[in-house]
C-alpha cells in the first residue's frame, strides 16, 4: 500500500474514531443567528422592476459595495435584510417606492487557516460546523515531521486566545473534547 493511501486511511480511521467518542463534543449552534455579510462575499442585489440597478456585487476588502445612485455602502457586518433596507433608503430620492432584495450568492469571508506540518497548508472555507480533526483532514493530514501533540489553535477573539491541543487526546477512547473552529482561526501544527 502506498504511503499516501495509508495516510488517507489513517485519517479516515481517526475521523471515524472521533465520531465514536464517549464524551459529548462541545457544540456551537449558530442556527438562530442570521448570517452577517463579510468581506469578499458576493451579493445579488435586486431592485424590483429596475434591471439597471440590479446586479451581482463583490464585497470589497474594505467591507463596502458600490452601486449607482447609492455610492459606497458598508455591507460587512450587516445581515442581508439590514443591507437591503439601507440601499432602499438611499434609493428613495431617485426611485419611487424601491423594493430591494439582497441575497448572498457566495460566502467567501469565513475561512480557517492551517499551517505547519500538514500535507496541504492553506486557507479553507468554513462551511457549517468544522472541528479541528476535520480541518486537519481537509489539509491532508500530518507530514512525517509533525508534532501532533503540540498543535495550537490561534483564535482572534479579542482575548489573544491560543488553544493548545494534544491530538492524541482528541482521538483517545476517553473521548477528548474536539475544538469547534470559528471564522479566522489558525491551526499551527509544529
Amino acid at each position: 500500500m502506498s504511503k499516501t493511501r495509508a495516510r488517507f486511511w489513517a485519517v479516515v480511521g481517526v475521523l471515524l474514531l472521533a465520531g465514536c467518542a464517549h464524551k459529548p463534543v462541545a457544540k456551537v449552534d449558530n442556527s438562530d443567528q442570521p448570517y452577517r455579510i463579510g468581506r469578499e462575499d458576493v451579493l445579488d442585489v435586486a431592485v424590483w422592476r429596475d434591471g439597471d440597478l440590479s446586479r451581482t456585487l463583490p464585497v470589497r476588502p474594505d467591507g463596502y459595495i458600490s452601486m449607482p445612485m447609492t455610492g459606497d455602502v458598508l455591507a460587512a457586518g450587516k445581515t442581508p435584510t439590514e443591507l437591503a433596507e439601507e440601499i432602499k433608503e438611499r434609493l428613495k430620492p431617485y426611485v419611487q417606492e424601491p423594493r430591494v432584495t439582497v441575497i448572498v450568492r457566495e460566502v467567501n469571508s469565513t475561512r480557517i487557516f492551517v499551517t505547519g506540518e500538514v500535507t496541504n497548508p492553506g486557507a479553507y472555507p468554513l462551511r457549517g460546523r468544522v472541528s479541528l480533526v476535520q480541518a486537519i483532514a481537509l489539509a491532508g493530514g500530518f507530514t512525517d515531521f509533525a508534532n501532533a501533540n503540540r498543535i495550537v489553535v490561534i483564535r482572534n477573539d479579542g482575548n489573544g486566545g491560543q488553544i493548545p491541543v494534544r491530538y492524541s487526546d482528541l482521538i483517545s477512547p476517553d473521548g477528548g473534547q474536539d475544538v469547534v473552529l470559528r471564522p479566522g482561526d489558525t491551526i499551527v501544527v509544529p
